[in-house]
């Protein structure tokens, strides 16, 4: 049996076992990813924040040293995209459904932690800091390094554009680099598809809920919460069968614009004054803070504050670390013709600036509500997160054009990504074929569709974590091995040129 169809069957066989485990047996699933990752984040939690720091430092050295200059593709090769549009496609891919569900929910959930150990100004401040640190230049850093690492060996060595891409390519008569390899290529697959489908899992909780509201109701029902998730699957099948084209980047480009109208939308007409405040206040406190949190452990602070840290920072980033072998192929694929410091400077930067002026906006008219308002925002939070950012924007003009509007971007981000993941997942599956054939597609976008109805059944945001978590705990170290192979790949180009 050839390795690429031995790599498809594993890969098959043990999505298809995970999601019908989910289905069948859902909290005997979750029991044990909880039990897992527990006992990963409290023995290995140190090795997480220090790789994923490490990956930060790797970047800006990068974007700064004699590397910089080196062109991802052939001296003579040209950006594909305009740079807006690069960073526009970069954050859609990377970010997606998430910041629409957690836009007010999360600072605020941080804020209710937070207010009885401290005064309630200090509590808002540090809960959007924490905000920003779990959405900012960390998480693209592992985008960054992951899809750096991909891109060079791609477009530089003519390595397939896979995980084991680098790995192989520097060693090329190695045994060890192909099986090392090939479970990379394994680990990254199982990461993905699990990733993918806990987002396929909040969007559809975030959609139905969106149309409930419509509805008149006060909380989305099974059945409705089941009818989303039979649209979803198929608005997202068909476009497997076809070339995955400039149809789907016109999608994503067309949910991120209803992003962006949405915060232009909640400044304007919401607290003006004290957002815009928010939005500067939270640069200032990111800037300076953003480097030193990489560190923190909290190991000194008690089990309470332990237990936030894993449940919240150290889930974040092997969220990020999940979703890094799909994100990062997008972002090569994208890339080609950027030199390392251009690529560097716009995946750190740019989508880490609109994510602060997001949070700094929905978070801080849901820190408003708390801190001046009635604070119904935060009493939601602990009820019905899935419906606070509808319940918000019932709060000012036009909610059902907003509505509608959310609706459609957490749709639009669902379906792009799921058919994106697809084509990668069979790229991956396939031993590289960068357009797997019809049938590979449909059959992963039916397993991604499974994972999904999975985490669905799990019933909570917080069971939905653990499982994303556990897909994700053997990629670090994937990442890790990755970067090791990127700077060795240009140390040896650079000595090969004689530079």
């Amino acid at each position: 049996m050839s390795r690429a169809r031995l790599l498809l069957i594993a890969s098959l066989v043990t999505i298809a076992g995970i999601g019908g485990w989910g289905v069948l047996d859902t909290q005997s699933l979750i029991d044990l990813a909880s039990v897992v990752v527990d006992r990963y984040f409290e023995s290995r939690g140190w090795f997480v924040m220090l790789s994923v720091t490490g990956m930060l430092f790797l970047c800006i050295w990068l974007a700064f040293s004699r590397y910089g200059s080196i062109r991802l593709g052939a001296d003579d090769d040209k950006p594909e995209f305009s740079t807006p549009s690069w960073i526009a496609m970069l954050f859609a891919a990377g970010m997606g459904v998430g910041l629409l569900f957690w836009a007010v929910a999360e600072p605020l959930t941080h804020f209710a932690f937070s207010k009885d150990i401290m005064p309630s100004p200090i509590a808002a401040q540090q809960a959007l800091l924490a905000t920003n640190f779990h959405w900012g230049i960390h998480a693209w850093a592992i985008y960054g390094s992951t899809a750096l690492a991909i891109a060079y060996f791609t477009f530089r060595r003519g390595a397939p554009m896979l995980v084991s891409g680098p790995i192989e390519a520097l060693f090329p008569d190695e045994t060890w680099a192909k099986i090392v390899g090939w479970l990379s290529d394994f680990m990254a697959i199982v990461a993905i598809a699990i990733g993918v489908g806990g987002s396929i899992a909040m969007g559809v909780f975030q959609v139905a809920d969106g149309v409930d509201v419509m509805m008149g109701g006060d909380g989305a029902a099974g059945w409705l919460v089941a009818a989303v998730f039979a649209v979803m699957v198929a608005a997202y099948l068909p476009p497997l069968m076809v070339d995955l084209g400039a149809g789907m980047a016109r999608l994503s480009n067309t949910a991120m614009i209803i992003a962006i109208a949405l915060v232009l939308y909640v400044v304007i007409l919401g607290p003006t004054e004290f957002l815009l405040n928010s939005i500067v206040n939270s640069f200032g406190d990111y800037a300076f803070a953003a480097i030193p949190r990489g560190f923190q452990t909290l190991t000194f602070f008690g089990d309470e504050l332990g237990a936030w840290f894993q449940d919240w920072t150290l889930t974040y980033m092997v969220w990020w670390i999940a979703w890094g072998p799909f994100v990062g192929v997008f972002i090569a694929r994208i890339s080609k013709g950027r030199t390392i410091r251009e690529f560097v400077l716009g995946v750190l930067i740019g989508p880490t600036v609109f994510s602060v002026i997001w949070f700094g906006a929905f978070g801080g008219i849901g820190l408003f509500d708390a801190l001046q308002g009635t604070g119904g925002l935060l009493a939601m939070t602990e009820s019905n997160v899935e419906r606070v950012t509808f319940t918000l924007l019932e709060r000012l003009p036009l909610p059902w054009l907003t509505t509608v509007a959310t609706i459609a971007a957490a749709f639009l981000f669902i379906v792009t990504s799921v058919v994106s993941a697809a084509f990668v997942l069979g790229t991956f599956s396939t031993g590289g074929d960068p357009n797997p054939s019809p049938r590979i597609r449909l059959i992963w976008g039916m397993l991604l569709g499974l994972l999904g109805a999975a985490m669905i059944l799990a019933g909570s945001i917080d069971a939905i974590k653990k499982l994303i978590a556990i897909g994700a705990l053997p990629f670090v170290f994937v990442c890790v091995l990755l970067c090791v192979c990127l700077v060795r790949g240009l140390r040896q180009e650079v000595r090969n040129a004689g530079r």
